[in-house]
């Protein structure tokens, strides 16, 4: 996964679900739970997620991940150029179908 569809990726799952930990959104994108940590620093580096944390009942810090109005304009940016490249890759494989077809066509 290239970083900004990650980031987009990770904006989108921090935007549908505020509280989590880092071990459910590992979970929800297929990735470890390092990575998540990893990525998790760099948005709130760049100002793009806030994290704020609190003490659950049984003890334990419990995080909730909210965008901040920079990470909502970051996520539309990111989502247009992932639709963008997705649309690109989509005319590709349709070309190269089209392509296949052809020269099945002519072999029979």
């Amino acid at each position: 996964m290239l970083g900004d569809d990650l980031d987009y990726e990770l904006l989108r799952n921090i935007e549908e679900r505020n509280s989590t930990n880092q071990r459910d959104l590992a979970v929800r994108m297929g990735i470890s739970v390092g990575k998540v940590n990893f990525c998790l620093r760099a948005v709130v580096e760049k100002g793009w997620v806030k994290v704020n944390n609190f003490k659950r009942a049984d003890n334990k810090w419990a995080y909730a991940y909210l965008l901040t109005p920079s990470g909502v304009s970051a996520k539309v940016t990111l989502a247009k150029a992932f639709l963008d490249r997705k649309e690109r890759e989509f005319e590709q494989l349709q070309a190269e179908i089209d392509r296949l077809r052809t020269e099945i066509d002519l072999e029979q």
